[in-house]
């Protein structure tokens, strides 16, 4: 595993578990940190919210309620955009303040989001 990558996840992971003690930790390990919503869905399945994994070539960031709601990417940068791999993932190499600033901004839009929805 790539020291960079361990610094890429450092950077990453506060976005999503600042909002732990809202929900789920599902996984809080030194590769993978997954957060899931208070209480399943209205079809009795989790609510993910969101993760951070230390992958092979990559650290992987899942912000799930843009899949969802796909609406909530309309106003991102095109340089964020370009880090996505798929409808909800974005994909890292090494730290990019900017870009995790944008990013921590969408982490909040999406867990309003989730809040106004009941799902959070």
């Amino acid at each position: 595993m790539p020291k960079d990558f361990d610094a890429v996840f450092a950077e990453l992971r506060p976005l999503v578990a600042r909002y732990a003690d809202e929900g789920v930790v599902k996984s809080d390990e030194a590769d993978d940190y997954t957060l899931l919503g208070p209480e399943p869905d209205e079809k009795g399945r989790d609510v993910w919210v969101g993760s951070v994994q230390i992958k092979k070539n990559y650290v992987s960031f899942h912000l799930m309620p843009v899949y969802r709601f796909p609406e909530l990417l309309d106003d991102i940068s095109p340089a964020l955009e370009k880090r996505m791999q798929g409808k909800s993932c974005f994909n890292f190499k090494e730290v990019d303040e900017e870009l995790f600033a944008e990013l921590d901004g969408l982490v909040e839009r999406c867990v309003d989001k989730y809040r106004a929805e009941g799902l959070f």
